[in-house]
């Protein structure tokens, strides 16, 4: 009976602890939430939002690209108000040959059928020449010459056997100059080491002008050359033009 009292007294005695430490730890624990709730409304009020700078700076061309299409759209301006790049040459009346001329490109061909021989001739781009060098003399031919825009021709002469004539030519005003010739085989065509024949220049003179009377009587005359020579400047200005424009675009995608 004594044990039962005492433990009844010290149930009633431990009873009331317990609860204040209940509610002392219900209180530190409201407490506490209630400081970290007010902690987290502090920090969303001061948070900071950092911009994003990568975005706008990869959209965004570097200066030296701007600059470059600068120059280049001015370039483009000036071409198109100071070179005949849309001038269009009227072919001469009885022009022989067929105009194969392909945009993009540096050569154009020139095609026709003489006697049963094909005929073609690969007309390059003008060499330009301005102003005049005061120390060329009037009897130095060559260097007469080299002081005059031309135009380099290669001229073909084939034969239905296979075998080729190849001339190697310099179209100057009302002037055509043969630098070499050799002929071709069908079956060494693709041999680099094939006999290119003595240099044209070391011919007797006879034989020299009898060549240049055989490409005449085919087409490859004065009047053909002078023509060709106002075709390809008009074409070297086109391309330019074309050319700048291409470059324009890839610098731009």
């Amino acid at each position: 009976m004594a044990f039962a009292s005492i433990i009844r007294r010290s149930a009633s005695t431990v009873a009331p602890i317990v609860t204040r430490l209940a509610r002392g730890q219900r209180s530190f624990g409201s407490a506490l939430f209630t400081a970290l709730n007010h902690h987290v409304n502090i920090s969303r009020e001061h948070s900071v939002s950092f911009p994003s700078y990568y975005s706008t700076a990869a959209a965004k061309k570097p200066s030296n690209t701007e600059s470059l299409l600068r120059v280049i759209e001015a370039e483009i301006q000036c071409a198109r108000e100071t070179d005949d790049h849309d001038r269009v040459e009227e072919i001469p009346k009885g022009f022989p040959f067929k105009i194969e001329d392909n945009p993009g490109e540096q050569i154009v061909t020139l095609t026709r059928e003489y006697e049963g021989e094909m005929i073609k001739v690969l007309v390059q781009m003008p060499g330009l020449v301005t102003g005049e060098n005061n120390d060329i003399g009037d009897d130095d031919d060559d260097n007469q010459k080299a002081n005059q825009s031309s135009v380099p021709l290669v001229v073909t002469i084939s034969k239905k056997s296979g075998l080729a004539l190849e001339f190697n030519c310099v179209a100057y005003p009302d002037e055509i100059a043969i630098d070499g010739l050799s002929v071709r085989h069908p079956e060494n065509s693709e041999d680099q080491f094939a006999y290119e024949g003595p240099d044209f220049h070391d011919l007797d003179e006879n034989l020299r002008k009898a060549f240049l009377k055989y490409l005449e009587i085919r087409g490859i005359k004065s009047s053909t050359t002078n023509f060709l020579h106002e075709y390809m400047i008009n074409k070297d200005s086109r391309e330019y033009l074309f050319w700048l424009n291409n470059f324009k675009k890839f610098i731009e995608a």
